[in-house]
């Protein structure tokens, strides 16, 4: 499918990017509903941005007409947890994550903040303002299978693409390629104020002010290239398929240190003396 079905309804903005995956806009940041409306189960991948919770649980009824089998995270920053505790307390459901995040979502441990001096825009230059603080999701949390599956979507399995964060994971599908990449890729400048707002399309890595590991990026970004994706719904900007994803994620895994690593920056100084 090369041409989305896109939609505003309430607080919301929705992208239908397959029959089985629809996309939410958060005001900056997706979360995605992921799972056949007549067939049976979903999940719901991240959360948002906070204060979107009935907005997400209304899609969710009207959707589905019941809740996800769980909530699956990418990673715990703020911009994906954002509605996790109310709507896991509300649907009565486990959350799911890689076992780095944990340290995150149990209180244990706090993100590094953002690093305003990696440039690109306004995103970039507020970031020490963003929150960086752990969450604790008590007995909600629970670490993602060490087989690779994925609870609630038999057909996916999830993979490895820390470097945004430690425990960052990306869902992938072998059946048609299609690829839930959370922040390890994303398909809008998200640094500047206003390619967000905009939502121009262009295939970038993670943003740079909340990135700690650009060497694990790096690798994260050349094996999502290696499977091949067929159609990608990113945390930030809308889905990307076809030729133009497959193009661009190949430049970009081959050129990312100069495409996708800051100049400067706090994170990026701390890789070069590694």
């Amino acid at each position: 499918m090369n041409e989305h079905s896109m939609f505003k309804t309430g607080a919301v903005e929705k992208e239908e990017v397959t029959s089985d995956i629809l996309s939410l806009r958060t005001v900056m940041v997706n979360v995605q509903m992921v799972g056949s409306p007549a067939e049976g189960d979903w999940v719901l991948v991240d959360t948002g941005l906070g204060k979107f919770a009935n907005s997400i649980a209304a899609t969710a009824e009207e959707r589905f007409g019941r809740p996800p089998k769980c909530i699956a995270l990418t990673h715990g920053h703020f911009d994906h947890v954002g509605n996790v505790e109310e709507l896991a307390d509300r649907w009565n459901v486990p959350v799911y994550a890689h076992p780095l995040e944990m340290p995150y979502l149990t209180g244990k441990a706090d993100y590094p903040p953002g690093d305003p001096s990696v440039g690109g825009g306004l995103m970039a230059r507020v970031a020490p303002m963003y929150p960086h603080k752990g969450i604790n999701l008590g007995s909600r949390i629970y670490p993602l299978p060490e087989d690779g599956t994925v609870p609630g979507l038999p057909e996916w399995r999830w993979i490895p693409t820390p470097g945004h964060s430690p425990g960052q994971v990306s869902l992938f599908r072998n059946e048609d390629g299609a690829l839930i990449a959370g922040d390890a890729v994303i398909t809008v400048k998200q640094e500047s104020a206003l390619s967000v707002m905009t939502q121009e399309k262009e295939l970038h890595g993670p943003p740079t002010y909340f990135t700690p590991d650009w060497d694990a990026a790096r690798e994260s970004v050349r094996r999502l290239a290696a499977l091949n994706p067929q159609i990608a719904v990113t945390g930030h900007g809308v889905s990307m398929s076809g030729n133009e994803l497959a193009d661009a994620l190949q430049i970009l895994a081959r050129d990312f240190d100069r495409l996708a690593v800051p100049e400067q920056g706090r994170y990026v100084n701390e890789d070069d003396d590694k």
